[in-house]
């Protein structure tokens, strides 16, 4: 991944290709295109827009809304403001959003035409925002993105930034059921590039200006930010889907000619069973990389076959402004071997390492906790000190939650999660969370929550439900009743009865006991 000397902050992005590459073409949203030289008149007029308004450096400001063009100016007139952005998961309830908005400070909230009517019900609880953009379309009482925009000047205000300043606040589901504030730097979003100068991880980590990258992971997501970041980063042209559908990414290819794809693999599998999937002709795709979770093998079969191209895996996390260990394309095996059971090595810069409960760091095929030590570590958890040391102490190393050992080649093998986290379809949910939900329920008594196998997802939420003496509940009024309360994908696919949880004598729950049936058969708890 080759690195650009004259970029050191996330601002000077679309001031570099503004510079060299004018006319190139930067991102294509519905068929509004928009050049590098636009791209950064844009994103000026949004960085003068925001210090108008008061904003001090440092200072947050909100996004709900899918993906789109005005997203992505908006997060880079926020690195040349110093304005921390904070993309919130569209996919929540509105008490979640209120939640983030409130713990984040956010002074700006700008909102999608799809969350207008819902952000109208929270806003009256919103304690530090004082100003609603909305994007695409006017609204009656809140100022319209284009016309909040295009009354500045498109001059660059030129703030100084420094890389340790923050540039985006993404929020991860917390263990205690509150989601906690990733702050990822802008060291962090540029030491990616700037650790393999040389390609050294292999071609697929190597862009091109000529490179075109399919944008369908959601913005909320580092899945979806940092991987349009590196197109951006690179000068390639990004094709931005407001969502991800196998439709938009069959379009892609067909009209753009798409070079690189990010997908979940449950992503991949929607794509293939598109009904066009075999009459698409991939010839312009290099690579797709995948992350969240392994490919199993006969999804793999099935996708080497019909796209044609190098497969890469990707392990990462929030908390690592996204990837730190990569398998690449020739350890992949249609036949599959063992590395692929693996999530790969450290990519270059990255140092990983297995640590035992009392931070002592393990020898190969010893399972611990994973820990990663790199410039692309989140400065912490947004006021939240405590948990900030524990995640980031002061040895720089960084636990991960996840359990697993590495071989004498540096492979990494995720075993566990050593947190409970589930990882559904790419999304993060915490037992936590959904326990507190469900136990509102008048009829529960006792619940815990556990992932469970699942061929679409990876793995699912799955309830374990003590019902109260003499009382009766069913499946469906369970899941139903926990949707009034958190967002779908948090909620249990299903729901089991059974008469009393197992614990241990300190009264913990033994989680563990409770997953083994599903797990049975499978080489490892995660899927």
């Amino acid at each position: 991944m080759s690195f650009i000397s004259d970029i050191r902050v996330m601002a000077d992005i679309p001031r570099y290709h503004a510079r060299v590459r004018p006319d190139h073409l930067a991102m294509d949203f519905e068929g509004r295109q928009t050049t590098y030289a636009a791209l950064d008149k844009k994103t000026n007029q949004v960085a003068r827009a925001l210090l108008s308004e008061g904003l001090k450096p440092q200072s947050r400001v909100g996004f709900i809304g899918k993906n789109s063009d005005n997203y992505f100016e908006i997060l880079y007139g926020c690195a040349k403001a110093n304005v921390v952005m904070v993309g919130v998961n569209w996919r929540l309830a509105a008490p979640e959003m209120e939640y983030i908005l409130n713990d984040a400070q956010a002074e700006i909230l700008f909102v999608g035409p799809e969350y207008a009517s819902l952000v109208d019900t929270i806003r009256g609880d919103l304690k530090h925002t004082r100003k609603f953009v909305v994007l695409e379309k006017p609204h009656e009482d809140w100022s319209f993105y284009d016309t909040w925009r295009d009354a500045q000047a498109e001059s660059d205000p030129n703030v100084h930034v420094e890389r340790e300043d923050v540039a985006v606040q993404m929020y991860t589901s917390g263990t205690t059921g509150r989601p906690k504030g990733a702050m990822l730097t802008n060291l962090g979003f540029m030491a990616g590039f700037e650790c393999d100068p040389n390609g050294e991880a292999g071609d697929w980590n190597s862009w091109q200006a000529e490179d075109v990258s399919y944008v369908g992971m959601p913005a909320f997501h580092i899945g979806g930010t940092g991987w349009a970041n590196q197109g951006f980063y690179h000068g390639a042209t990004n094709i931005i889907a407001r969502e991800f559908s196998p439709e938009s990414v069959l379009d892609a290819i067909k009209t753009f000619g798409i070079t690189r794809i990010f997908m979940v693999p449950a992503a991949i599998q929607f794509v293939l069973q598109h009904p066009d999937a075999r009459g698409t002709d991939y010839g312009t795709v290099k690579y797709i990389l995948y992350g969240a979770s392994p490919i199993p093998l006969d999804l793999l079969k099935e996708a080497m076959d019909v796209f044609g191209c190098g497969f890469i895996q990707l392990y990462g996390m929030t908390e690592m402004t996204g990837t730190v260990t990569y398998l690449p394309p020739e350890d992949h095996d249609a036949q599959g071997n063992a590395r692929m059971r693996s999530a790969g090595k450290a990519l270059p810069g990255m140092k990983i390492a297995i640590f035992d409960a009392g931070g002592k760091a393990l020898p190969p095929g010893d399972i611990g906790e994973i820990a990663i030590h790199a410039a692309t570590a989140m400065k912490g958890y947004w006021n939240l000190p405590d948990e900030s040391r524990k995640a980031l102490p002061a040895d720089g190393w960084l636990r991960s939650g996840d359990a697993g050992y590495m071989d004498k080649d540096g492979y990494v093998y995720v075993h566990d999660r050593v947190k409970d986290m589930i990882v559904s379809g790419g999304e993060n949910v915490y037992p936590a969370e959904v326990e507190n939900a469900i136990y509102g329920h008048p009829s529960v008594a006792d619940v815990a929550v556990i992932g469970v196998p699942s061929e679409k997802w990876g793995e699912e939420v799955k309830a374990i439900v003590v019902l109260k003496e003499d009382v009766s509940c069913s499946e469906d009024e369970i899941i139903a009743f926990c949707r009034e309360k958190i967002a779908a994908f948090k909620s249990p696919k299903s729901v089991d009865f059974i008469a009393e949880l197992p614990r241990n004598p300190s009264g913990k729950i033994l989680k563990k006991d409770l997953r083994t049936k599903y797990w049975e058969g499978k080489e490892r708890l995660v899927n």
